[in-house]
């Protein structure tokens, strides 16, 4: 035996008694969530390089670049303004009717790109889920970044528009519309994670998705006010369910935080607000924050086999 073989067989022998350490997240339901976040801090940058890989790789070889990121809005607002708008009538039952709309989409454009990005985000990742470990967290919040990032480019547009061509409600509920996001980037955080996960051992999903997406859509007042709904249903369980949907809860505080014609009586129209709307806009808060938790927890329980099914 050479003393090469000998110094790799000592070194051998001194490895095999070291102790078993544990690698990657625990996966106990209960635990694991603070090592779990400590992970993904750990990991911010490699985070943040993502996020920026997945802001390029939207507009690459693209001679517009982040105008393509206000194309799909702004065509959907001119669709919905002139067939809803003025072929149905709903423009003059609502005043300032494209602002309504564009703050309707702007809003749901954040809440659907985050789901339907991060659902593909592991299969779309499987070379590095499969090559080296990482906190798997991090390729479903890439998505996230790059949706906060298209729905910033699009909200400076609409407070330009705003500014030009209405105005501002002048009594204090601004503060709706950064409580209303960040509930949104919580909630579709949860709904995103664990979508992902099981998108990895069921592919159907990203297509259930879209599916979804498109009848959420009509399920929040987007294209038609909440009056409408109201009058309709007037109050009863129906509509609770209808107001149970965290969308439509933020949709209405930002329509309320900056849609100043909607706040006051204008000709017959006269919009209705939800009773309670801070109170119910807390409290979604609150229960998207539970939701995030408990989605990271099936995550972790699910990522077990996440390479061998990608």
């Amino acid at each position: 035996m050479t003393t090469m073989d000998a110094e790799a067989q000592e070194r051998a022998s001194r490895i095999a008694l070291l102790p078993m350490q544990h690698v990657g997240q625990k996966t106990g339901f209960f635990t694991g969530t603070g090592k779990s976040i400590a992970e993904i801090w750990a990991h911010r940058e490699l985070l943040w390089l993502l996020v920026r890989r997945e802001i390029r790789a939207r507009y690459k070889d693209s001679s517009l670049g982040i105008v393509w990121s206000l194309v799909r809005p702004l065509v959907q607002l001119l669709i919905y303004y002139f067939a809803i708008g003025q072929i149905l009538g709903a423009a003059r039952a609502v005043p300032d009717f494209a602002i309504f709309v564009f703050i309707g989409l702007t809003t749901w454009g954040l809440f659907a790109e985050t789901v339907s990005g991060m659902t593909t985000s592991m299969v779309s990742n499987s070379g590095l889920v499969k090559k080296v470990y990482l906190p798997r967290e991090i390729f479903p919040l890439s998505s996230v970044g790059g949706a906060i990032f298209n729905f910033a480019v699009q909200a400076v547009v609409l407070l330009v528009a705003i500014t030009f061509l209405a105005s501002f409600p002048g009594d204090g509920r601004l503060w709706f519309a950064p409580v209303a996001i960040i509930t949104l980037i919580v909630f579709s955080t949860a709904v995103g994670l664990v979508l992902s996960a099981i998108n990895v051992y069921l592919r159907d999903t990203e297509h259930l998705v879209e599916i979804a997406l498109v009848v959420l859509f009509w399920a929040s007042p987007i294209v038609y006010s909440y009056t409408f709904v109201h009058k309709a249903l007037h109050g009863n369980w129906l509509e609770q369910i209808y107001l149970a949907n965290p969308v439509t809860i933020c949709i209405i505080a930002m329509q309320k935080a900056l849609w100043a014609a909607g706040t006051e009586a204008t000709g017959a129209f006269t919009q209705a607000w939800p009773d309670n709307l801070a109170l119910r806009l807390g409290i979604t808060l609150l229960v998207s924050l539970v939701l995030v938790w408990l989605a990271q927890r099936i995550f972790s329980r699910l990522q077990g086999n996440f390479a061998q099914e990608l």
